[in-house]
């Protein structure tokens, strides 16, 4: 955990010393990463991925940037919300996350538990409180920790895990564009560079 925050915290201030950058001026290996070996990516989609943890501190600080830019997207953009499960206490997150998701709750219950934990000071790291925590929210309790271990979300959790390795994230958060460029950091810089990044993909596809 030290070095994730570590990682971010970095990332965090490289953000804070190019805040007046314009668009132009985003450099590979400063702003943003280039991964070696990218994704194949199909289709006319471009596609955006949020890896998160809810504990992650650098992420609740992200996540309102997120979630205003993801309301203003554009057409062409589609954005996934990725629980990042690199670790045993991350997984359980993730899989409350998913488990959430195929009840329909995530919009409800996604800005809410990062308030319960970074505002409230509530400890929800495992399934038990989780499952409490998300019945709070509305959810069918026995429904929830039903899908909590079931093959569904076992398999959104391997996507998570395989993504996380392709992408090479040894932290979060991280935003990966298109399956090529990775964006860390914690303030509005993140989602500036998201979208130069969108305009570059889309000249790139043309």
């Amino acid at each position: 955990m030290k070095r994730v925050i570590t990682l971010t915290g970095l990332a965090f201030a490289i953000g804070i010393a190019s805040m007046g950058a314009q668009a132009a001026d985003y450099v590979a290996g400063k702003d943003y990463r280039v991964l070696d070996n990218p994704e194949k990516i199909t289709g006319d989609a471009i596609i955006v991925r949020e890896f998160f943890w809810y504990g992650c501190p650098h992420c609740n600080a992200l996540n309102p940037h997120m979630e205003k830019w993801a309301k203003n997207k554009d057409k062409d953009v589609a954005f996934f919300k990725t629980p990042a499960a690199l670790n045993p206490v991350w997984e359980a997150s993730a899989r409350g996350f998913y488990s959430a998701q195929l009840l329909g709750y995530e919009s409800k219950t996604h800005d809410a538990l990062f308030d319960a934990i970074h505002k409230d000071g509530k400890k929800l790291f495992d399934q038990a409180s989780l499952s409490k925590w998300y019945a709070s929210q509305g959810v069918d309790q026995k429904k929830f920790n039903s899908l909590y271990n079931s093959f569904a979300v076992g398999t959104k959790i391997g996507r998570s895990q395989a993504g996380a390795k392709r992408y090479q994230l040894s932290g979060v958060p991280a935003v990966v564009v298109q399956g090529k460029y990775v964006v860390t950091g914690e303030d509005a810089k993140v989602v500036k560079v998201v979208d130069y990044l969108v305009d570059k993909v889309r000249a790139e596809k043309k």
